[in-house]
């Protein structure tokens, strides 16, 4: 018997288990999600007269055991009663409204003071942009080396690196790989081949958000909040959707690009930004490193020709939910994403 227990425990603790564990009940959550907001709609719409019938058959029951002779008492309270619960809503619904109303009220004067002094400890403001001093060492070498010294780890056959994906389609080629360090989050690492295309043009694909806006599904907001042309650094502003069981994200993050030949190096990584104070919702996402390798490389067509452009991807966050959820939501959204990017592209 203990031989059984054992390997049940076993068996619940690989991860395979528990994503599948999770995959089934982010399944089930939609389907129970409309069954109750079926029984509260059925519940609100429901005949008067179904109220009626339960007065009576209360009533009827209370015959067994109330004294005759008080009949008149019961018929008053009954009116006093049904009376105080027609007025107590509205006298309800009258003080907390007005309540309400006075501490949003407070709260958006105590909003509006605490970015005035944000804003005054974070620097000048020139067309109503806030200039954030020293922003353009925002994001380093010592960046870029850990980019390079990632890339190299997995490049040289890191077996802590497990497969995840691999798809192919007419122009392009695309694998996905993570890693689960013991302390940080899960790191993960793609490698996409893209089909007659250049380095400068996938550079500045990935690098125009406005047009991101049309292929990535999550991103519903973006502002350049600085730019530093000292070494073309950049403070952007995002907020990305996020399923109906978690909140939105709100990323700032600092972005730099390095060009080493034909080769492109992007790092994006969190930065804090006094400016823009944090707020309940969105979460801001702090812990936020996404950098990418892009160079040009041999066609997978083997003709001899570097016609393809290859971009190696190393991105990890902590988003703040467990990370079984996190993965379960990162291989769904991995491929949705690169979908809407080819459609995109081809169109």
């Amino acid at each position: 018997m203990a031989g059984w227990y054992e390997e049940a425990v076993g068996l619940l603790r690989r991860p395979a288990v528990a994503e599948m564990a999770v995959d089934v009940l982010l399944c089930a959550v939609p389907i129970w999600a409309a069954v109750m907001i079926g029984l509260v709609i059925g519940w609100a719409w429901r005949p008067r007269w179904t109220g009626l019938l339960y007065l009576g058959f209360r009533s009827r029951l209370r015959l067994l055991y109330v004294p005759p002779g008080l009949g008149a008492r019961r018929l008053w309270l009954a009116c006093t009663a049904l009376s105080a619960f027609s007025v107590a809503p509205r006298l309800l619904s009258t003080a907390f409204g007005s309540r309400g109303k006075h501490q949003r009220k407070d709260a958006a004067l105590a909003d509006d003071d605490d970015a005035a002094d944000a804003s005054g400890d974070a620097g000048d403001c020139v067309d109503g942009r806030t200039f954030f001093e020293g922003g353009h060492h925002v994001v380093t070498e010592k960046d870029l080396e850990h980019l390079v010294q990632l890339l190299d780890n997995k490049e040289s056959g890191d077996t802590t690196w497990q497969h995840l994906m691999e798809r192919t389609t007419s122009n392009m080629t695309y694998k996905a790989w993570r890693r689960e360090p013991e302390v940080g989050p899960i790191m993960y690492c793609s490698r996409t081949i893209f089909e007659d295309a250049t380095p400068e043009l996938v550079r500045d694909f990935f690098w125009d958000d406005e047009f991101r806006l049309k292929w990535d599904p999550m991103l519903a907001y973006f502002k350049i909040l600085e730019e530093f042309p000292q070494n073309g650094t950049m403070i952007i502003h995002w907020i990305k959707k996020f399923p109906f069981f978690c909140s939105d994200r709100e990323y700032i993050f600092g972005r730099r690009i390095w060009e080493s030949g034909k080769t492109y190096y992007c790092v994006t990584k969190g930065v804090p930004y006094p400016a823009l104070p944090k707020k309940e919702k969105p979460r801001r996402v702090e812990l936020y490193f996404s950098s990418w390798r892009i160079r040009a490389v041999q066609s997978p067509k083997q003709d001899g020709q570097q016609s393809a452009c290859e971009v190696t991807l190393v991105h990890y966050e902590d988003m703040g939910i467990p990370k079984d959820v996190a993965k379960v939501g990162v291989r769904h959204g991995m491929w949705v994403s690169l979908s809407h990017m080819c459609i995109v592209t081809i169109t």
